[in-house]
């Protein structure tokens, strides 16, 4: 189950903040050793200013020790680093929460504008904009994500967009949303964020490409967290050239969350699928795993069989991934839906415990199934109970149906052919100026 996981691919690609329910859920999950879990949690930590949580960490990985001066005196740092600066911006903070002050902000549209205001008004200086940045940078690395969310979007509203700690900002102010599971506006930080790295020039293409890479494994946070998520997850990674683009170059395991986003979302699957499909053939040779090689087997290969041992591996792949372990029934109802759709599409008479075996399902459960299918009108299909099998209904048109379709576009037809005459006509009463005697 280890050969799936993908956390020591996806980990350098997000912020060590962000790794750490990533490691708390593969403890839980049991997949790898807890006491090399623990190692991972402990280097993690070291750079970080989380010293409180590194101590009980350590406690836990070696409990007959006792924990090293260095941490202590680490931690006596922290808490008077942390003093000082709450000191520095309680001037900040008094200044911005004026009620004249915010209503200010809500009406500003211009930081500079809004920063004129603040100095000549309110003896607010322009320093005082990066010791924000420096007090929420402390309180995101003591893990005090909602003090840092407060004072970055403070941080935000008054920097310009040139500023060398303008990017870093709203990266830190994403994380902080994430990490306090604030989705509607950790999505509202991912699409400014996104819109800023898409319309600004790096130094190089390179660059370009690292920040996309980062955003697109930062994104998965919010696309399987926020409720619209799965539909938004398809265009960015589908449909959005550049960042289709990153993956394939950088991160092709990214398919697997494309692919579960497809399979899980009834409404717009069967318009994609096709799309899926050619990007999932162009990087098999790259990546590949039972999610992928399973829409591979069903709609390429046509091995029911395949797809069948494929579902199998499916089940234990969400399973034991932080991001797609809530999707697990809808990708098996979906999947199962996806098979039986193939299935009928070729056999009109199916053996219901063929059909079973297929769907990894009791005959009991694969009939009880198909029942409700019936009943809530997405299958047009009788049980013959007796044979132990399902007729599928034949999909034929009425005659009346079958003349609206041929004489739907005449009506644009013979408008055009009505034109094309009087074209002609008009072309055939015109004077020939060019032979004409002058």
């Amino acid at each position: 189950m280890a050969g799936w996981d993908l956390t020591s691919k996806i980990g350098p690609y997000l912020d060590r903040h962000l790794v750490f329910p990533l490691l708390e859920f593969l403890t839980v999950k049991g997949i790898y050793d807890e006491t090399d879990l623990l190692r991972g949690k402990l280097d993690l930590l070291s750079n970080t200013s989380m010293v409180d949580y590194a101590i009980d960490v350590h406690k836990h990985l070696y409990p007959d020790k006792e924990v090293p001066s260095s941490l202590m005196a680490k931690r006596l740092q922290v808490v008077e680093n942390f003093k000082k600066l709450q000191n520095e911006t309680e001037p900040v903070l008094k200044i911005l929460e004026d009620p004249d002050v915010t209503q200010q902000i809500k009406h500003s549209r211009d930081s500079k504008q809004l920063l004129d205001i603040l100095v000549k008004d309110y003896d607010f200086k322009p320093e005082m904009v990066d010791t924000c940045y420096k007090f929420a940078k402390v309180q995101y690395e003591c893990g005090t994500y909602s003090g840092a969310s407060e004072y970055l979007y403070f941080h935000s509203i008054l920097v310009q967009s040139n500023d060398v700690n303008y990017l870093n900002g709203m990266w830190g102010k994403l994380a902080s949303e994430i990490l306090m599971q604030n989705w509607d506006a950790a999505l509202e930080d991912f699409n400014r964020l996104r819109q800023f790295i898409d319309e600004s020039i790096f130094g190089s293409s390179l660059q370009t490409l690292q920040h996309r890479t980062w955003l697109i494994h930062w994104s998965l946070f919010v696309f399987f967290n926020h409720p619209k998520g799965r539909e938004l997850i398809i265009d960015l990674f589908l449909y959005q050239k550049q960042y289709l683009n990153a993956i394939q170059t950088t991160c092709p395991w990214m398919l697997r969350y494309l692919s579960t986003a497809v399979i899980t979302n009834k409404s717009t699957r069967r318009n994609v699928m096709k799309d899926l499909i050619k990007v999932i053939q162009e990087e098999s040779y790259t990546y590949q795993d039972p999610i992928t090689s399973f829409i591979e087997d069903l709609y390429v290969n046509f091995d029911f069989d395949g797809a069948q041992r494929k579902l199998r591996d499916c089940e234990k792949v969400l399973n034991n991934d932080f991001f797609l372990v809530a999707c697990l029934d809808d990708f098996i109802e979906n999947s199962r839906m996806m098979i039986f759709e193939t299935f009928c599409r070729i056999h009109q008479c199916i053996s219901i415990s063929m059909l079973a075996d297929k769907l990894s399902m009791s005959p009991e459960e694969a009939e009880k199934w198909i029942v409700n299918l019936i009943r809530n009108a997405k299958l047009d299909a009788k049980i013959d109970s007796k044979q132990g099998t399902v007729v599928m209904g034949v999909d034929t048109n009425s005659p009346y149906q079958q003349l609206i379709e041929k004489t739907k576009a005449l009506s644009f037809r013979s408008q055009m052919l009505q034109m094309n005459i009087e074209k002609k006509k008009k072309a055939q009463d015109a004077p020939n100026w060019g032979a004409a005697d002058f």
